[in-house]
């Protein structure tokens, strides 16, 4: 099949990877989403003296919470006819599981304080809700989890009883990944899949076009091509890289995987939900498959 199809003009390279992409797509744009921080909690005191903008202070107020944005993306996908995963976190809590010395610490602090709690009844509600609805739910592996095989299998199973079956598919918290151990440890634990290596500052295909097999088993990794925060801060340059990586994903046969965090859907960031939703429309209308990562792992060879 590969050679005959070089002899009519398209290269091997493209037709291997071409067998990653579901039936006639030209190539497949994955859609993923991690649950960092669904409240907006003492980071509105942070950013209202920061930034001098008394709003801020606001989304304190009982009934607001401007980071709760998953009815806004459904509605974005829902529209479009696509859906997407969603990593769900069980952090420590710096008041709980943490040292008290770290209190003081102001990374500490970033890393451990304003988290949520994966029992809580909204939480389990949008778990099962998102799961109801055909959207894939995930695990989003703790700060520490890449390299503690223990209590990611704690992780793992605390979000199973929530969602009521096996979860598949994983990024790790701040991309953290010590390599191959961090994928050997998922494995074992019963995942399918890893999207975690990638980049929060930079964009592109760095790791190639295709899905990697670590362990060449059934274990893939998905490498990310762009997360929101990675793109240019101007509107129209931003749209331009989105537009090109489509095009290059297009040109060689891609999977491309982007991550758009939900609080990244709020008011405060206006311009990236129009810009999330225009990358879909336009893959789509370039012949991609669309949807989330443990939808495209069950249809690879």
């Amino acid at each position: 099949m590969a050679d005959d199809a070089a002899r009519d003009g398209e290269s091997t390279a493209a037709v291997r990877q071409r067998v990653q992409v579901p039936g006639d797509h030209d190539f497949a744009l994955c859609l993923t989403h991690d649950v960092d921080r669904p409240y907006k909690t003492y980071q509105a005191l942070y950013y209202a003296v920061k930034g001098r903008d008394p709003s801020h202070a606001a989304s304190l107020l009982p009934g607001r919470n401007p980071y709760w944005t998953f009815d806004r993306i459904r509605a974005i996908e829902s529209d479009l006819g696509v859906r997407s995963a969603f990593y769900f976190l069980d952090e420590q809590s710096l008041f709980g599981d943490r040292p008290l010395r770290e209190l003081l610490d102001p990374t500490a602090w970033m890393l451990y304080a304003g988290r949520y709690d994966l029992t809580d009844p909204e939480i389990v509600d949008l778990v099962q809700d998102l799961d109801d609805g055909g959207w894939e739910v995930g695990l989003h592996g703790s700060y520490e989890s890449y390299a503690d095989r223990d209590r990611l299998r704690r992780e793992k199973q605390t979000l199973e009883r929530v969602l009521g079956r096996e979860v598949t598919g994983i990024r790790q918290h701040y991309l953290n990944l010590d390599i191959p151990d961090t994928w050997a440890h998922q494995e074992a634990i019963g995942l399918s899949y890893d999207t975690s290596l990638g980049s929060a500052s930079e964009y592109g295909f760095q790791y190639g076009y295709g899905v990697r097999r670590p362990f060449d088993d059934s274990f893939v990794a998905f490498p990310l091509t762009a997360m929101e925060a990675a793109l240019p801060v101007d509107s129209g340059r931003a749209w331009d890289v989105c537009e090109a990586l489509l095009e290059e994903a297009h040109e060689n046969a891609a999977v491309m995987t982007v991550l758009w965090h939900p609080r990244f859907f709020c008011s405060d960031t206006p311009k990236y939900g129009p810009l999330y939703r225009r990358l879909i429309e336009r893959a789509l209308e370039m012949g991609a498959w669309v949807g989330p990562p443990g939808e495209l792992y069950a249809q690879l060879p």
